[in-house]
């Protein structure tokens, strides 16, 4: 009889040891800047991955180059249940302009998953928005 207790107990702690990575996430630990920042460019692409969607999208820079910027947005599932997103949301050659907060390194990478926003910038019609976005109102150009 204890030998199945043994066995038992033993079976559990090994299931439970394997399956912590499966429940675990990642914070963003510091990569990303407190204050937020207003990006605006023209949409290359959309991954609607788990765990992390992504939008890839172009911006041309001060000196006149094209610098290609990646945001993080929710899983798909969240962002067809909040949102109504699908893969017809946002297709190649839309222009947006994101809010997110970017890198610390500079690098061209902008967290959408607090305070932050995308609108169509052609539209000023906001198709995302974050739990934590402050009351702020809407501007467009």
């Amino acid at each position: 009889m204890n030998r199945l207790v043994n066995r038992k107990l033993a079976l559990t702690i090994g299931l439970a040891t394997l399956s912590a990575p499966l429940l675990a996430h990642h914070g963003d630990a510091g990569r990303f800047n407190e204050i937020t920042r207003s990006v605006s460019g023209t949409v290359v692409a959309v991954q609607l991955v788990n765990p992390h969607s992504t939008i890839l999208f172009a911006v041309v820079d001060e000196n006149g180059a094209t610098v290609t910027w990646q945001a993080e947005l929710g899983s798909p599932k969240q962002l067809s249940s909040r949102f109504g997103w699908n893969r017809e949301t946002l297709r190649p050659g839309t222009k947006i302009t994101v809010t997110g907060r970017p890198l610390k390194s500079g690098s061209p990478y902008i967290n959408l998953t607090e305070r932050a926003r995308i609108v169509l910038s052609d539209s000023c019609e906001e198709i995302y928005h974050s739990t934590t976005l402050p009351d702020e109102p809407l501007v467009c150009d």
